[in-house]
């Protein structure tokens, strides 16, 4: 089949260069922590970073590179969900990165994994089909964590003093009808809920990345435990991004 040349071209050129991270490289570190809030990248990068310096914020994809202990360190939002997930984990790579922690939020599906709690992600259960299915179609591709980032992640928690709970995630694809799906998820031994770690697995594993993931638990499905935002929410964050980024610092690249 005959395909016009220009076409191919500038297909070409979208796949090798950020679209929507519009950051030169450079300007992204090997050692990248993704958040899926803006405002929580945000309150990263002014309150932990040193010489913080904005990169990107067009789409949303609020973007920093700064400092942390001596070592450069890029914080960057990956917004809500699989695709915004696997877009900014595609673009982080363009751009430089080795090494990608996501710090996000999560319901616990134990009663043991309580509000205030850490869920160190050792792999992420997901739906086959979506944006994984894109990526390996007709394969249930392993979503697992490095374990050296594992190790580390729980090191820097337990600095932090947090309590901290290894284990396996759900990531799912539709925050407004995970409720059918609670009571199936525990019972296949997952410990809590979210949405992003499967993608950020398999797309690290796939494009050459190094990942793992902290979640702060903010409520639990088995109680009905919610944590509002406010102080405490920012206190939980801080404590916890100053554990990830620990970890981000001391994994060897």
């Amino acid at each position: 089949m005959w395909l016009n040349p220009v076409f191919r071209i500038s297909k070409h050129v979208l796949a090798s260069r950020p679209y929507h991270i519009q950051a030169k490289p450079g300007d992204v570190a090997e050692r990248v922590l993704v958040v899926g809030d803006p405002g929580r990248a945000d309150l990263v990068a002014n309150e932990l970073l040193s010489s913080a310096k904005p990169v990107n914020m067009h789409r949303g994809f609020n973007t920093y590179t700064g400092y942390f202990n001596g070592v450069r360190v890029t914080v960057s939002t990956h917004g809500i969900g699989a695709p915004s997930a696997a877009i900014v984990l595609e673009e982080l790579k363009m751009l430089g990165a080795k090494l990608v922690i996501r710090l996000g939020t999560c319901g616990g599906l134990i009663r043991d994994v309580r509000i205030g709690d850490i869920v160190v992600a050792l792999g992420a259960a997901y739906q086959p089909g979506g944006t994984l299915g894109m990526y390996a179609p007709d394969l249930c591709y392993p979503a697992v964590a490095d374990p050296e980032v594992v190790l580390e992640l729980e090191r820097g928690m337990a600095e932090e003093g947090l309590r901290i709970h290894r284990g396996l995630v759900a990531s799912s694809d539709a925050f407004h009808a995970e409720e059918d799906k609670l009571e199936f998820w525990s019972k296949l031994g997952l410990i809590a809920v979210e949405m992003e770690c499967a993608t950020i697995f398999t797309v690290s594993r796939i494009r050459g990345l190094r990942p793992g993931a902290a979640l702060m638990v903010i409520d639990n499905l088995a109680t009905g435990e919610f944590m509002k935002d406010g102080t405490k929410r920012k206190e939980l964050t801080l404590k916890a991004a100053r554990g990830a980024l620990r970890a981000l610092t001391r994994v060897k690249l």
